[in-house]
């Protein structure tokens, strides 16, 4: 990236860190975008090419994201450029490399993402003490493992259902990263009746137009296996799951794994965003304008940065999966009343909710933050 300011505009970022420790060759970006409501959450995203460019984008998309589910934070994003699955020792002295880092940076308060979780998470607050997403041995609630993520995604599409006036039993199913996030909307929508009809990983997708096993692939998921392994449905390819027929399709992996080269593929009804960025603007202006519901990704994903604000701030784990319906929901029938109204796409809808906190807040404070001293545990 040739230009530090590619990404700056009135909102952000506030402050953007490259940390670099050439002992151990880690290299890192942090990225604190906006933070006039309050101190930035973010997750820590490890991945081998993972860069600049995605932590800004990523921490943009944190701040829409907390504004638009009414959270006393503003929006950062991390990203360490590695291996996540390189051997546990080793990342655990770079992940408290990163924490040592950012002991300073209290406008950040950070969380697990893609390649960390929560034993990264007890790495650093064994380190600097201001963390969300803990285990629960040390008073944390563990997102990944309530499905926090998932809960809100389901929330989201069973309001845009109501929506459009249609039924979630029978609904079929496509999950585009099926880890965290992905098992979990699949385990919630099919306790309303949705049907699973394909699944894909870093290693392939798994197809069965009859329905696949969503309990048994989530049990090959936490053995370490992919959804290839499963001894049923058919082995794709690693992009099939674009041309896999379904009403609900969820994207839970990478930034822009829909564009202009592929939408024409995806056939479906509603998509409900489970990654961050999945698609580019092009690709759901074409979608909407084939009548296909997408629903934003800091709308319909927000399940787990809800989570990590009611656990920073002391709450309990019913506490925090309660709050997670109740602010899905609501952000998801505004978002798309706004869109109907005013015949907008649902992104921009959302973008205007939460443009409009984040500049009202923006208003009121012109200097600093609230401090972010972490919740007593």
């Amino acid at each position: 990236m040739s230009d530090p300011f590619e990404f700056a505009d009135d909102l952000g970022p506030a402050k953007t860190v490259h940390i670099v420790e050439p002992a151990l060759g880690l290299r890192a970006v942090l990225v604190i975008d906006n933070v006039a409501i309050g101190p930035s959450i973010g997750g820590i995203r490890m991945a081998p090419d993972v860069t600049a460019e995605e932590a800004f984008r990523l921490a943009r998309a944190m701040t829409f994201k907390n504004s638009a589910a009414g959270l006393p934070h503003g929006g950062g994003k991390a990203v360490i450029i590695a291996d996540p699955h390189m051997p546990l020792a080793r990342k655990e002295q770079w992940i408290r490399a990163f924490a040592r880092a950012i002991a300073d940076l209290k406008d950040y308060i950070p969380g697990p993402d893609m390649g960390t979780d929560e034993r990264a998470m007890a790495w650093i607050f064994d380190e600097i003490g201001r963390v969300v997403g803990l285990p629960r041995e040390i008073g944390g609630i563990p997102l990944d493992e309530i499905g926090a993520t998932g809960w809100g995604v389901f929330h989201a599409v069973d309001v845009a259902f109501e929506h459009l006036g249609a039924e979630l039993a029978g609904a079929r199913v496509v999950i585009q990263g099926f880890g965290a996030v992905g098992m979990h909307a699949a385990r919630f929508l099919g306790q309303r009746g949705a049907v699973l009809v394909a699944a894909a990983d870093s290693r392939g997708t798994l197809a069965d137009a009859k329905g696949l096993d969503v309990e048994a692939l989530i049990a090959l998921k936490h053995e370490g296996k992919s959804v290839v392994d499963a001894p049923f449905g058919d082995r794709l390819g690693l992009e099939a799951a674009l041309d896999q027929e379904s009403d609900i399709w969820i994207p839970a992996a990478r930034p822009d794994v829909v564009h202009a080269g592929n939408v024409g593929r995806l056939r479906t009804r509603v998509v409900a965003q489970g990654a961050n960025i999945p698609f580019t603007e092009e690709a759901e202006r074409t979608l909407h304008e084939q009548g296909v519901l997408v629903l934003p990704d800091f709308i319909a994903n927000a399940g787990g940065v809800i989570c990590a604000a009611v656990e920073y701030h002391g709450g309990s784990e019913s506490t925090a999966m309660q709050t997670i319906e109740e602010k899905v929901r609501a952000n998801t029938k505004a978002v798309l009343e706004l869109s109907r109204r005013d015949g907008i796409l649902p992104r921009r809808a959302a973008l205007t909710l939460a443009r409009q906190r984040v500049r009202r807040a923006m208003e009121l404070r012109r200097f600093g933050s609230r401090s972010a001293a972490p919740a007593e545990r």
